[in-house]
Order: C-alpha cells, then structure tokens, then sequence
C-alpha cells in the first residue's frame, strides 16, 4: 500500500494550469507524498497538457474518462467549472462502485492555494461548489 495520495486534476486553463504547476513544485521541491496520476483537458496539444504526457501521466480529452483510473485516484481536483461535470462525475463514480476516490471543487483547490502562494490567482478565480 503507498503512502502517496494519489490525485487527478480536470481543467487545465488558467486555474488549472496554474494550480497543476503550483501543485508539483510542491510536490518536487518539498517532497510531498503526493502523486498526479492523470489529467484530463479539452485541448491536448496545450504545453502543460503535453509536459503531463512526456512525464508519462495519463492524460484525458473528456474529463469523464479520469473515473476509468478506478480506486487509483484518492482525490479528483474538478477546476472545470461545470457542475454538469461534477454531477456526471459522482454518478460514474457512484455506478462503478468506487467509493474511495472523492471529488474536490474549485473551493478545495483555493484553500490548498493559500499553502502554495501569497498569490491571488486561484483566489479570484469563479466560485465552484457542489
């Protein structure tokens, strides 16, 4: 069993990029147990998406796809936006039967930007809830 806490991240755009990169300079520079196992974006040909694909990290062109990770992903960061996304994530989740992995809005990854940076940016970025 891994002591890593495995995470997905949906939407990569400006928030999304910017807390992806946020998140693995933590990851890298202050050792985090924590591992990004797949990444899911409209647009495949952006650079943050093909640096995820270099390093061998699944990645998706429809969000949904991420739930075929199974019982990998502890925690999927959805900074798409979309509620309808969000919805038609916990129902894929609930018909699979994985009740482990656990979704985390926008609101999630702002607390988490307040670890990462005295930056705003993520702080300004639109509201997102259940």
């Amino acid at each position: 069993m891994s002591n890593k806490i495995k995470v997905a991240i949906l939407g990569l755009g400006n928030v999304g990029q910017e807390f992806a990169e946020h998140l693995l300079e933590r990851i890298q520079e202050g050792g985090m147990p924590i591992e990004i196992v797949g990444v899911a974006h409209r647009h495949l040909d952006t650079p943050v998406v093909l640096g995820f694909q270099q390093s061998g990290v699944p990645v998706f062109e429809d969000a949904l796809q991420i739930t075929e990770l199974g019982e990998s992903v502890d925690i999927i960061f959805d900074l798409t936006g979309s509620a309808e996304l969000r919805q038609s994530l916990r129902e894929r989740l609930q018909k699979s039967g994985n009740r482990h992995s656990v979704i985390a809005p926008e609101t999630f990854a702002k607390l988490l930007w307040c670890f990462f940076s005295a930056d705003n940016t993520l702080l300004a970025a639109a509201n997102g809830g259940y």
